[in-house]
Protein backbone atom coordinates (compact mmCIF):
# COMPACT_ATOMS: atom_id res chain seq x y z
CA UNK A 1 0.00 0.00 0.00
CA UNK A 2 1.41 3.38 -0.84
CA UNK A 3 0.24 6.89 -1.29
CA UNK A 4 3.00 9.26 -3.37
CA UNK A 5 2.48 12.62 -3.22
CA UNK A 6 4.27 15.23 -5.66
CA UNK A 7 3.93 18.83 -6.57
CA UNK A 8 4.64 21.31 -3.25
CA UNK A 9 7.56 23.71 -3.57
CA UNK A 10 8.17 27.79 -2.50
CA UNK A 11 5.82 30.13 -4.19
CA UNK A 12 4.95 34.19 -3.29
CA UNK A 13 1.48 34.64 -2.06
CA UNK A 14 -1.00 34.95 -4.55
CA UNK A 15 0.88 32.28 -6.45
CA UNK A 16 -0.48 28.40 -7.51
CA UNK A 17 0.23 25.25 -6.70
CA UNK A 18 -1.15 21.57 -7.49
CA UNK A 19 -0.39 19.13 -5.59
CA UNK A 20 -0.73 15.04 -6.78
CA UNK A 21 -0.54 11.99 -4.85
CA UNK A 22 -1.14 8.85 -6.84
CA UNK A 23 -2.36 5.21 -5.02
CA UNK A 24 -1.28 1.43 -5.44
CA UNK A 25 -2.03 -1.58 -3.75
CA UNK A 26 -5.06 -0.08 -2.62
CA UNK A 27 -8.99 -0.41 -3.50
CA UNK A 28 -8.99 3.28 -4.54
CA UNK A 29 -13.16 3.17 -5.20
CA UNK A 30 -13.66 2.20 -1.64
CA UNK A 31 -11.37 5.11 -0.27
CA UNK A 32 -12.47 8.50 0.27
CA UNK A 33 -9.01 10.38 -0.54
CA UNK A 34 -8.02 14.05 0.60
CA UNK A 35 -5.51 16.43 1.86
CA UNK A 36 -4.51 17.02 5.18
CA UNK A 37 -1.79 19.63 6.38
CA UNK A 38 0.37 20.34 9.54
CA UNK A 39 2.25 23.49 10.48
CA UNK A 40 5.42 23.43 12.65
CA UNK A 41 3.39 23.77 16.61
CA UNK A 42 0.18 22.57 15.41
CA UNK A 43 -1.64 19.94 14.74
CA UNK A 44 -2.69 18.04 11.65
CA UNK A 45 -5.66 19.44 10.07
CA UNK A 46 -8.55 18.10 7.49
CA UNK A 47 -7.62 20.53 3.92
CA UNK A 48 -10.20 18.64 1.59
CA UNK A 49 -11.82 15.52 1.11
CA UNK A 50 -13.32 13.27 -2.07
CA UNK A 51 -15.49 10.57 -2.37
CA UNK A 52 -15.41 8.31 -4.95
CA UNK A 53 -18.52 9.43 -6.20
CA UNK A 54 -17.10 13.11 -6.47
CA UNK A 55 -18.15 14.70 -3.25
CA UNK A 56 -15.98 16.79 -1.98
CA UNK A 57 -15.38 18.65 1.70
CA UNK A 58 -13.33 21.93 2.38
CA UNK A 59 -11.94 23.20 5.48
CA UNK A 60 -13.12 26.88 5.40
CA UNK A 61 -10.05 28.65 5.55
CA UNK A 62 -9.45 26.95 1.83
CA UNK A 63 -12.84 27.08 0.56
CA UNK A 64 -12.94 28.68 -2.64
CA UNK A 65 -9.05 28.77 -3.12
CA UNK A 66 -8.30 25.39 -3.36
CA UNK A 67 -10.24 22.76 -5.48
CA UNK A 68 -9.78 18.72 -4.78
CA UNK A 69 -10.43 15.98 -7.73
CA UNK A 70 -9.69 12.37 -8.28
CA UNK A 71 -9.52 10.22 -11.43
CA UNK A 72 -10.56 6.64 -10.23
CA UNK A 73 -9.45 5.15 -13.28
CA UNK A 74 -5.63 6.59 -12.31
CA UNK A 75 -5.91 5.76 -8.88
CA UNK A 76 -4.65 9.72 -8.18
CA UNK A 77 -6.05 12.84 -5.88
CA UNK A 78 -5.40 16.41 -6.77
CA UNK A 79 -5.08 19.53 -4.86
CA UNK A 80 -5.49 22.36 -7.19
CA UNK A 81 -4.21 25.62 -4.90
CA UNK A 82 -4.72 29.34 -5.80
CA UNK A 83 -4.03 32.25 -4.15
CA UNK A 84 -2.27 30.75 -1.61
CA UNK A 85 -1.21 32.88 1.48
CA UNK A 86 1.71 32.11 4.07
CA UNK A 87 -1.09 30.58 6.55
CA UNK A 88 -1.05 27.79 3.95
CA UNK A 89 2.55 26.77 4.47
CA UNK A 90 2.50 23.39 5.90
CA UNK A 91 3.23 19.73 5.16
CA UNK A 92 0.85 18.39 2.97
CA UNK A 93 -0.48 14.87 3.49
CA UNK A 94 -2.17 12.71 0.87
CA UNK A 95 -4.81 10.70 2.77
CA UNK A 96 -7.56 7.40 2.04
CA UNK A 97 -10.23 6.41 4.65
CA UNK A 98 -12.41 3.78 3.75
CA UNK A 99 -16.43 3.50 5.57
CA UNK A 100 -14.35 1.39 8.67
CA UNK A 101 -12.46 4.53 8.78
CA UNK A 102 -9.09 2.61 7.78
CA UNK A 103 -6.04 5.18 6.94
CA UNK A 104 -3.75 4.97 4.66
CA UNK A 105 -0.96 8.12 4.53
CA UNK A 106 1.30 10.01 2.08
CA UNK A 107 4.81 10.52 2.92
CA UNK A 108 4.27 14.63 2.60
CA UNK A 109 5.03 16.96 0.44
CA UNK A 110 6.39 20.71 1.99
CA UNK A 111 4.39 23.80 0.80
CA UNK A 112 5.79 27.17 1.51
CA UNK A 113 4.49 30.66 0.92
CA UNK A 114 6.41 33.43 0.85
CA UNK A 115 5.21 36.70 1.99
Amino acid sequence: VQLQASGGGLVQTGGSLRLSCVASGINFNLYRMGWYRQSPGKQRELVATCTSGGTTNYAESVEDRFTISRDNAKKSVHLQMNDLKPEDTAVYYCNGMTHSREHVWGQGTLVTVSS
